[in-house]
């Protein structure tokens, strides 16, 4: 696998070329710091830039013209990442060896067409698709609390600082839909053509000149752009005393969460030991938190824990009976002291390491998460996978520990069900 990064004015150009896969995927990241009002705007954009363009304005014409193109497929996605709000257009095309010379041009200028040709008209989006896009994103924000375990996370970190942005609600807000127009939306797309901070990734069997040729032909941004925040978000200040919230909602399953804040994490600790913390206390079925709190005292259906790095955070999930939830905060908070304490075996942690060498495997065997990895190096300066195999294998208990130590429970939540 080889790995080249070129520096296109306004953007950068990433290119990784390997032949383990029959497709070429294209990554093209939009990305500026975060702002609680431009959420839903920002997901309605996308959701209107996927749905229909100037040259293919209805969802038939673009199917059409995927199956033509042997299928690819394209899909927009908004994701936070820490300080920033992150923009992915996604396309996935077959390698022009197995469809026809030809292809992935055609394939990149049908990305190019969504993104830069939508379908506007004296600077408005189509009205027509406009009250489509917003009667769906409607529906989806009212049934929000149907999916239990998202609306739990989501009321966690609103409960842990309502004011922070880790508790700004990606899926954006209701009361925001009815500020959204076809002119405000086009204004707020250019904004974001013209002034987002831009990626470019393309990952496949593919010739560096070939390709440096084609970005540059279909994306000729000019404006010079500028990191204006750092993408780790500020420590939060952690409460003296847990705040526990309890809410009730019809359902058969209790939603437990639990966010614990990370504090004075070196980056060295944030990287490696960390992250076997993580995998000991709460990562797949030979974590503490499953064979307690599941094996042994059969109290929950699920339990795992999953640190946000970029926000200072691991939450752990849980879901359970109603009648447990007080026991099962009691397993989890004993689990946490013990990790300070450093009872974990040296099994273990010899586990904890083999996990963590599968994953970084299954990285190599996916073209979304090695140019996740890529990103993730460019944003972060984190090393790359062979480094990180390196680093990891050294990590020891003793370094482990002091990470236990730094990671301080901050709020519990949990939406318990209740019978019909």
């Amino acid at each position: 696998m080889n790995y080249l990064k070129k520096e296109l004015g306004s953007y950068k150009l990433h290119m990784i070329k390997t032949d383990k896969f029959k497709t070429i995927k294209v990554r093209i990241c939009f990305r500026r710091k975060v702002k609680k009002e431009e959420i839903t705007i920002r997901n309605i954009l996308c959701d209107m830039l996927a749905y229909s363009s100037l040259k293919y304005p209805t969802k038939r014409e673009l199917a059409i013209k995927s199956q033509d193109l042997y299928a690819a497929s394209v899909n927009f996605n908004n994701v936070r990442l820490g300080n920033y709000i992150n923009t992915e257009f996604n396309l996935t095309a077959l390698n022009d060896k197995y469809t026809e010379e030809g292809n992935f041009n055609k394939s990149l200028e049908f990305l190019y067409e969504l993104i830069y040709n939508p379908n506007v008209k004296d600077n408005k989006f189509n009205e027509d698709i406009l009250k489509i896009v917003l009667t769906d994103a409607k529906t989806s924000l009212e049934s929000l609390k149907e999916d239990a375990s998202l609306y739990s996370i989501i009321r966690l970190l609103e409960n842990m600082d309502k004011e922070s942005l880790i508790s700004y609600r990606s899926v954006g807000y209701l009361e925001d839909l009815d500020n959204i127009n076809s002119s405000n939306l086009y204004k707020y797309y250019k904004s974001m053509i013209e002034k987002d901070l831009m990626d470019i990734f393309i990952i496949g069997n593919i010739d560096f000149e070939e390709i440096e040729t084609l970005i540059k032909k279909y994306f000729l941004v000019k404006t010079f752009k500028k990191l204006n925040a750092k993408y780790i978000v500020e420590e939060g200040k952690v409460k003296a005393r847990k705040k526990t919230v309890i809410e009730k909602e019809e359902n058969s399953q209790s939603k437990l969460a639990i966010g614990c804040r990370l504090v004075g994490l070196s980056t060295y600790e944030r990287n490696y030991p960390l992250t076997l913390y993580n995998i000991i206390l709460g990562a797949g079925d030979k974590s503490k938190l499953f064979r307690e709190v599941r094996e042994k005292n059969s109290l929950c259906y699920y339990i795992n824990s999953v640190p946000n790095k970029l926000d200072n955070l691991i939450i752990i999930r849980a879901g359970i009976d109603s009648n447990n939830i007080k026991k099962t905060i009691s397993i989890v908070e004993k689990q946490l002291n013990l990790m300070k304490k450093g009872k974990f075996s040296e099994e273990d942690l010899k586990i904890a390491k083999e996990y963590y060498m599968t994953a970084l495997d299954d990285v190599s065997e996916s073209e979304s998460s090695l140019i996740d990895t890529y990103f993730m190096m460019e944003i972060l300066n984190i090393d790359d996978i062979e480094t990180r195999r390196e680093k990891m294998a050294k990590v020891t208990s003793e370094e482990i520990i002091k990470v236990a130590k730094k990671v301080k429970i901050d709020t519990v939540y949990c939406l318990e069900g209740t019978s019909k």
